[in-house]
């Protein structure tokens, strides 16, 4: 059965706290199977039986969710076997990425940006981030760190009109080992 990772938008933060029990309910509702939550921070990991798509899978989580907890929730769907290569990806020089004091985010998206939206995207960068597009994902490095960025996700959304969700590559590296292995090189 596939196995997938739903990154979830607004789960515990900004007032709207879930618990990760009930999230794993909801997800079993669904009808999805071995339901684990990776973090307090909205990422489930499931098995979705039949031929299901991961545009499929976020409709329907999406909606399930904003009907269940009564507020919007942004859903992203990869398959688990995806994600050692997010994880791995580099999208900017090592030096850059392993400086004092930077961060590495990735902003998962449901479709790929057009060429007008990752020009809007790229003019967004500043000396204290730097931003790449690659697929459904967006990397952000943050040389000072999130507390203290210029570049806005909420700001970036808004200007863009899409919706995407931000996790630190660490997070998405642990869940890349535990629920798919080793990244695979290319």
């Amino acid at each position: 059965m596939p196995k997938y990772a739903a990154f979830l938008r607004a789960i515990n933060v900004g007032g709207h706290t879930v618990t990760m029990e009930r999230l794993r309910a909801l997800f079993a509702s669904m009808g999805f199977e071995d339901v684990e939550t990776f973090i307090a921070s909205g990422n489930v990991v499931f098995d979705a039986a039949g031929r299901a798509t991961p545009a499929s899978l976020e409709a329907k989580i999406a909606k399930a969710l904003a009907a269940a907890l009564g507020y919007e929730v942004a859903t992203f769907v990869r398959a688990t076997h995806d994600l050692p290569a997010i994880a791995a990806y580099k999208p900017f020089p090592a030096a850059a990425m392993a400086a004092p004091g930077a961060s590495l985010y990735v902003g998962f998206l449901a479709a790929p940006l057009g060429a007008t939206a990752k020009k809007q995207l790229l003019s967004m960068r500043t000396d204290a981030d730097d931003l790449h597009h690659h697929g459904r994902e967006i990397y952000w490095l943050g040389r000072r760190g999130f507390a203290n960025a210029e570049f806005a996700p909420g700001k970036m959304e808004k200007a863009l009109e899409i919706r995407a969700t931000f996790r630190n590559v660490t997070t998405v590296t642990k869940m890349a080992a535990k629920y798919a292995g080793p990244p695979r090189t290319k």
